[in-house]
C-alpha cells in the first residue's frame, strides 16, 4: 500500500469511528428499562400509585418501568440507592414529599439535599391523610377523642410506619392537643392497619385509599381528614379546619425525582410523557379509585413544591422532636 493511500484509509477510518461515536451518543432515551426505586413498603398507597403509572409510562417510553421496591429505615434505603445511582435517567425515585423532605432531617445514619441531591422530574398525584380510630375508642369526633386521651393520659397508642409522613403528622396531632399517647413504631404503615383492625392499637392516620374501606366496613371509624375541604370519598367525615384543629391540614405529593446531574433533555422527556400520561382517562379513573387526584405540571413546579414543604415542615420537626429510633 502506498503512503497516500495509507493515509487516505486512516482519514476514512478515523472519520467513520467519529460517526459511529456520535451515532451512539445520538441515540434517543430510552434504550433499555427504567427503574422506578419505591423506598416504601409493597402493598402501600405509594406502591400502588407508582405500580399504576408504570405501564402506560411504559407504552409510551418504549421500554419497560420496573418498579423496585427498597423499604425501611425511614424511606432512607430506597432514597440512598437512588441518589447513588447513574445519572443518566434509568433509575429513578418514586416518592412524595413532604416524606422526602422530612426524611434527612429524623435520620441518625443518612442524610441529603430534598433539592441539591435530586432533580425534581415530575409530580403525580396528591392525597390527604385520615385520623382513624379503632371501635373500641369511646370518641366519634376529634374534640371526643382529645377529650378522652385527656381524661386517661397514656392509656392510648399511635401506630404508624417508623419515619414516615403519618408518623409526623401523628406526632403533630399529639402536640397541637397536648395530649398523652404513646407512639408505636412499625416497619411500614400496612403493619399498623393489620393491628389497628386487630385492636393492639386506637389510632392510625393513613391514606384514603387504605382507610377508607376499612371505615365504610364499620371495622375503623374516621373522625376527621388533613385536606382543606371535605372528601368526595367521605363526605361525613369533617375535615381538621372543622374539628378546630387547622394547624394539622396538609396535602401529600407523590412524583419521580432522579439523581442530580440527571441530563435536562431525560428530564424534559420523563416529564413530558408523564404529562401525556395523566391526560389518560384509564389512568386517571385508576387513581380516583385509590384515593389520588391527578397533579402534573413542570420541573419547576414540583421543585416548587418541594421548596415550600422544606419550609413548612422544617420548623415542624424540630418543634415536635420528631426524629426516629
Amino acid at each position: 500500500m502506498t503512503i497516500t493511500r495509507f493515509l487516505w484509509a486512516v482519514l476514512v477510518g478515523a472519520a467513520f469511528g467519529t460517526s459511529a461515536a456520535n451515532l451512539g451518543h445520538a441515540q434517543p432515551y430510552p434504550t433499555r428499562p427504567i427503574r422506578f426505586i419505591l423506598p416504601y413498603t409493597p402493598g402501600s398507597p405509594n406502591d400502588a400509585l407508582a405500580r399504576l403509572v408504570a405501564p402506560l409510562l411504559s407504552s409510551r417510553l418504549g421500554q419497560p418501568v420496573i418498579v423496585d421496591s427498597r423499604p425501611g429505615g425511614g424511606t432512607t434505603i430506597g432514597t440512598k440507592a437512588a441518589m447513588a445511582a447513574e445519572p443518566d435517567g434509568y433509575t429513578l425515585l418514586f416518592t412524595n414529599t413532604p416524606t422526602h423532605v422530612i426524611a434527612p432531617l429524623i435520620s441518625k445514619s443518612f442524610t441529603y439535599h430534598p433539592i441539591g441531591d435530586f432533580v425534581p422530574i415530575a409530580t403525580i398525584g396528591s392525597t390527604f391523610l385520615v385520623m382513624v380510630v379503632a371501635p373500641s375508642v369511646p370518641a366519634n369526633s376529634v374534640r371526643e377523642f382529645v377529650a378522652y386521651a385527656k381524661a386517661n393520659p397514656g392509656k392510648l397508642n399511635f401506630g404508624f410506619g417508623q419515619g414516615t409522613f403519618p408518623h409526623l403528622v401523628g406526632e403533630m396531632f399529639k402536640a397541637e392537643t397536648a395530649t398523652d399517647i404513646t407512639s408505636i413504631p412499625y416497619k411500614g404503615g400496612g403493619q399498623a392497619v393489620t393491628d389497628i383492625l386487630g385492636g393492639q392499637i386506637h389510632l392510625n392516620f393513613g391514606t384514603v385509599s387504605t382507610l377508607a374501606p376499612l371505615v365504610r366496613a364499620g371495622k375503623l371509624k374516621a373522625l376527621a381528614i388533613t385536606d382543606t375541604v371535605r372528601s368526595a370519598d367521605l363526605p361525613e367525615v369533617p375535615t381538621m379546619i372543622d374539628s378546630g384543629y387547622p394547624e394539622v391540614t396538609t396535602v401529600t405529593y407523590y412524583g419521580l425525582i432522579g439523581p442530580a446531574g440527571t441530563p435536562a433533555d431525560v428530564v424534559e422527556r420523563l416529564n413530558r410523557e408523564v404529562a401525556e400520561s395523566l391526560k389518560s382517562p384509564e389512568l386517571t379513573a385508576g387513581m380516583t379509585r385509590i384515593g389520588f387526584g391527578v397533579k402534573g405540571g413542570t420541573p419547576q413546579d414540583f421543585t416548587a413544591l418541594i421548596t415550600e414543604q422544606m419550609r413548612r415542615w422544617g420548623p415542624i420537626v424540630k418543634t415536635v422532636g420528631f426524629q426516629m429510633d
